[in-house]
């Protein structure tokens, strides 16, 4: 299933589609869709880690959250300078979740 999704943006903006067009020689909607998955797949990371640091979610969930594996939201955290932590509570409720996606 697809949506369609319309939306006005800048001449600056236009300009700046037009060049990658151009570049990666391809059309406006196929552009604009690799640039929205690829915007949307950092926001997802940027949100996990925020719940992480707020320790709203363990690591294990955060990168679940972000669709990205465990050892690439550790790095995404230190990257970021998020200090690690890890409870034994954690620990159990990571294991539970890694058992149940098995």
């Amino acid at each position: 299933m697809t949506e369609i999704v319309s939306t006005r943006i800048s001449d600056d903006l236009a300009r700046d589609l037009s060049k990658i067009e151009e570049v990666e020689k391809a059309d406006r909607a196929t552009v604009v869709r690799k640039l929205l998955a690829a915007s949307v797949a950092e926001w997802k990371k940027d949100y996990a880690l925020k719940l992480y640091s707020q320790g709203k979610v363990t690591l294990w969930r955060a990168a679940r959250l972000a669709e990205v594996t465990l050892r690439e939201m550790m790095e995404l955290a230190a990257e970021r300078g998020i200090e690690f932590k890890y409870t034994l509570k954690d620990l159990d409720e990571d294991l539970a979740e890694a058992l149940k996606e098995k």
